[in-house]
C-alpha cells in the first residue's frame, strides 16, 4: 500500500488574511504560523480538522469542495445524506420536502449514509477481540491524522475497517449493477459533509489508494440551497418516500453512536478537540486500562459540531435524537449484500507521520530533536505568539528546520540588542519578516 500524501480540503486566502494570529493559537498540531503579515500554513502538519476556519474573523479561510455540476457527469446520480443533515431544519420542513427539493437539484436517487451501520456494527464486534485494545475508531478522519501526525505509536489501534460513508457506497455500486444493470462508470455517489477532514479523506482516504465516493459536497452550500428553494414555496416536483434507517444506525454520527451498537464491549466516547488529545495523551502514557473501543470526535457535540453545519450544534443533535425517536428499531436492507459488504470491509495499514519534521534519517532527526530541546530551554516560554509560532517550542522546532531565527523571539531580540549584538535595523527586519513591514507602518 502507497502511503498517500496529506491533501488539505482548507486553504488560505492571503488576498484576505491579515495576520491576526487567531488560528495560530487554535491549531491542535501546530500547524500554521504567520510570516509577512499572513497564515502560513505547514502542510505535513494539517489535519484538516477545521479549528482555523472555526475562529478567523476575516473569513480568510475557505473550503475547497468539489463542483456541484459535476453530478451530471454522471447517468445515476445518488447523493448520500448523513442523519445530520436533517437535524438542522426545524418541524416545519418534513425529511420527505427535503428530499424531494434535493431531486429537484438533479439528483436521481438518494440515500441515507448510515443504511449500511448494522453490518458493520457486527463487523466490529468481529474485529476488537482479535486486536490490541483499545480499539480506536476510524470514523473520524481528522483523528486518524491527529494520531498520525502526534501521537504515532497508537497508529496500530486505529480499527482498519472502512466507516459507513464508504460502505454504503460499495452496496449501492453492487445494487445500481444487479437492479439496474448499470455500469460502474455510469454510477456517481456524492457525500453531503458537514466537515473538510471527510473530503479531505475522500481526497486521499488512509489505508486505501483511492476512495469509492465520487465527490464530496459543502453541506452548508447545500443546507442554505434546500431553505431557499423552500422559501420560494417550490414545491418539489418528484415525490418520495425517505429510505428507512434504524433509530441506532440514525444516532451513529452523534457522541456515542458507536458504542450504543457495540453492546457488551467497554466503550469510552469522548468529543472535543482538547479532551480527544487529553485522552490520546493518557492512553500513550499506559494511564487507560479496560477499555475495549475507544470512539472519539473531534468536534463537540461529534458530527452537528462540524464546521460546515448550520446552526448550534446542540440544537441540531436533539432534533437529530427527535427523530431517531420515531425510527424503526431494524433495518435489514443491505442483508443479502452481506458477505461482500463484509468482504471489501478491511483497509490497508495505517502509517505513522511523525519525525518528518526534523528529518527522515532517524539518526539526524533525534539529534535535532535534542537541539529543539535545548534551544527551548533558552526561549521565555510563555508562549506570546510574537514571533509567528503559537508556542516557544513550536518556535524551537523551527530554528532547528532552518525555518526560524533565534531572533525571531522578541524577548531574544531584546537581550541581544542590550548586548549589543543585535541592531535595531536588524530587529526591525526581524519583525517584519513576520508581521509584514504595513505592520509597523499604520497601513495594515
Amino acid at each position: 500500500m502507497k502511503q498517500q500524501s496529506f491533501f488539505h480540503a482548507l486553504n488560505i486566502r492571503h488576498d484576505v488574511c491579515v495576520g491576526c494570529s487567531h488560528c495560530i493559537k487554535v491549531c491542535p498540531t501546530e500547524a500554521l504560523r504567520v510570516k509577512e503579515g499572513r497564515a502560513l500554513l505547514y502542510p505535513d502538519r494539517c489535519i484538516s480538522c477545521g479549528e482555523c476556519y472555526r475562529v478567523c474573523p476575516f473569513h480568510a479561510i475557505v473550503v475547497e469542495d468539489d463542483d456541484f455540476n459535476r453530478i451530471y457527469d454522471y447517468k445515476y446520480r445518488i447523493l448520500l445524506i448523513p442523519s445530520v443533515f436533517f437535524g438542522q431544519f426545524n418541524k416545519q420542513i418534513s425529511k420527505e420536502e427535503i428530499n424531494g427539493i434535493l431531486l429537484d437539484l438533479g439528483f436521481t436517487d438518494i440515500c441515507p449514509v448510515e443504511h449500511t451501520v448494522k453490518v458493520l456494527s457486527e463487523a466490529i464486534k468481529q474485529y476488537i477481540p482479535q486486536h490490541e485494545r483499545p480499539v480506536i475508531s476510524s470514523f473520524c478522519p481528522a483523528v486518524i491524522r491527529l494520531i498520525q501526525v502526534i501521537f504515532p505509536a497508537l497508529a496500530g489501534n486505529i480499527m482498519r475497517l472502512k466507516q459507513p460513508l464508504e460502505i454504503t457506497t460499495h452496496y449501492l455500486q453492487q445494487l445500481y449493477i444487479q437492479e439496474k444493470n448499470a455500469k460502474l462508470d455510469e454510477i456517481g455517489i456524492f457525500y453531503i459533509t458537514p466537515c473538510a477532514a471527510k473530503i479531505a479523506s475522500n481526497k486521499a482516504p488512509v489505508g486505501e489508494n483511492e476512495s469509492p465516493v465520487t465527490g464530496v459536497i459543502n453541506m452548508k452550500n447545500l443546507y442554505n440551497r434546500v431553505c431557499q428553494a423552500y422559501k420560494q414555496k417550490n414545491k418539489p416536483s418528484v415525490e418520495f418516500n425517505t429510505l428507512q434507517v434504524s433509530a441506532r444506525e440514525m444516532k451513529w454520527t452523534l457522541t456515542g453512536g458507536e458504542a450504543e451498537n457495540l453492546a457488551g464491549f467497554r466503550c469510552l466516547t469522548v468529543d472535543g478537540v482538547n479532551n480527544v488529545i487529553d485522552i490520546l495523551e493518557r492512553l500513550e502514557n499506559d494511564e487507560i486500562t479496560g477499555i475495549d473501543y475507544l470512539e472519539l470526535r473531534m468536534c463537540d457535540e461529534s458530527c452537528p459540531g462540524g464546521i460546515l453545519v448550520q446552526g448550534n450544534r446542540f440544537l441540531t443533535a436533539a432534533r437529530l435524537r427527535g427523530l431517531a425517536d420515531t425510527a424503526p428499531m431494524e433495518n435489514s436492507a443491505t442483508d443479502r449484500f452481506n458477505d461482500y459488504l463484509m468482504q471489501n470491509m478491511p483497509v490497508g495499514e495505517i502509517q505513522p507521520r511523525a519525525m518528518v519534521k526534523y528529518d527522515r534519517d532517524m539518526a539526524t532527526a533525534l539529534k535535532k530533536m535534542e537541539q529543539a530541546r535545548r534551544l527551548k530551554k533558552q526561549l521565555p516560554n510563555i508562549d506570546c505568539g510574537a514571533c509567528g509560532a503559537p508556542s516557544c517550542e513550536a518556535l524551537a522546532e523551527d530554528i532547528v528546520r532552518g525555518l526560524a531565527e533565534q531572533n525571531s523571539c522578541i524577548f531574544m531580540q531584546t537581550q541581544h540588542q542590550k548586548e549589543g549584538t543585535l541592531s535595531s535595523e536588524s530587529a526591525i527586519r526581524i519583525r517584519e519578516s513576520i508581521w509584514g513591514k504595513d505592520r509597523f507602518t499604520g497601513k495594515s
